[in-house]
């Protein structure tokens, strides 16, 4: 008959007590038959118990221990180089809590790797859903014109023309994306530098005016400044940063509206750059979220503003990069403010 694993333990350790306390009774009794007296009987005693209770801790760790191998093994989860001998006891109390531990530890492991198989699969259906839009828009026009369309001159420029806003969409999104994955994977060199930021913010609004100006959008400074405001940084990365902020509040600012951007002191080391909005601002829920690659707020509203969806994502990873942090306050309904922090020049 097959025994249960436990009663086959206890059966065993049950064997080997009884041959020891044949054998140390004999002796015993070999020891009082000789007039060594009850001193004798005493001392066998002791030693059955020591002995005794060597042999049980022993084999009670050795059957925990091949136990917990075992469990080791048929999980794959958990690698039996992991589990040290010494570690297993007989106090089930502890090693509750020990396997408590490192079921703990493997419970966030699991955890996080999910996420990422989750955010991997959703990574994967933005980036073809973000090429697939401006590229079908390419290939329909091209086909339309194929079909003949083309030697309508009038028809012929203006699919050309919306062919091009779908090729140039396509190349924005796969520049973004090359910049991720070059941030993610080769990390961000930076040229470490000092320049004005004044100066870099102006050049910027000369660069944006008149995508300003289409829908009627002022941009300024928030006060006058005197004197300079030097910065550490890479100049180009920055730059990056502010043209990405400040675009992305012309795209969600409001007709007539302003974007308004300010350089204050944040601590006796840093500085800290505002680029404030009186836009249609943000709703809670989307705040924590709003520097994820792809993740948009309101998704048919901002595919007709255009953009690959990737900038917020690029303005974190170079503000970081820098050892640096990216702030983002909002009202909905009132407008936003985007702000980050820079090194004092010295």
């Amino acid at each position: 008959m097959k025994l249960k694993k436990t009663y086959s333990y206890a059966l065993w350790s049950a064997i080997y007590l009884t041959l020891l306390s044949v054998a140390i009774g004999g002796i015993s009794y070999i020891m009082y038959s000789k007039q060594f007296g009850i001193n004798s009987i005493v001392i066998a005693i002791l030693v059955l118990f020591l002995i005794s209770f060597f042999i049980i801790q022993y084999r009670a760790e050795h059957f925990i221990y091949r136990r917990l191998k075992k469990i080791y093994e048929d999980v794959s989860i958990l690698d039996v180089n992991d589990l040290k001998r010494e570690s297993t006891t007989t106090d089930i109390e502890k090693l509750s809590k020990s396997m408590q531990k490192f079921v703990e530890g493997k419970r966030l492991e699991i955890k996080n790797l999910t996420e990422r198989d989750s955010f991997r699969r959703d990574f994967l259906g933005n980036v073809a859903h973000e090429l697939k839009t401006p590229l079908f828009t390419v290939q329909g026009y091209i086909l339309t014109l194929m079909e003949g369309a083309v030697n309508d001159k009038e028809i012929r420029m203006k699919y050309l023309e919306r062919a091009n806003k779908g090729a140039e969409r396509l190349v924005a999104v796969i520049k973004d994306l090359d910049m991720i994955a070059k941030l993610e994977n080769d990390g961000l060199k930076l040229n470490i530098d000092i320049f004005n930021m004044l100066e870099l913010i102006q050049n910027v609004f000369d660069l944006l005016e008149m995508k300003a100006k289409k829908r009627n959008l002022t941009l300024q400074f928030d006060k006058i400044y005197e004197f300079p405001v030097f910065v550490k940084g890479d100049i180009e990365k920055i730059e990056q940063v502010l043209i990405n902020l400040i675009v992305n509040s012309i795209k969600y600012g409001k007709p007539n509206g302003t974007t308004i951007v300010g350089v204050e002191n944040y601590n006796d080391t840093k500085f800290i750059i505002k680029i404030i909005d009186n836009g249609e601002g943000i709703e809670k829920e989307h705040i924590s979220r709003l520097f994820e690659r792809f993740y948009r707020v309101d998704q048919s509203r901002s595919r007709e503003q255009g953009g690959s969806g990737l900038g917020l994502s690029i303005v974190k990873h170079i503000v970081e990069a820098h050892d640096e942090n990216i702030l983002l306050k909002s009202t909905y309904g009132e407008g936003s403010e985007f702000s980050f922090t820079l090194e004092k020049a010295r």
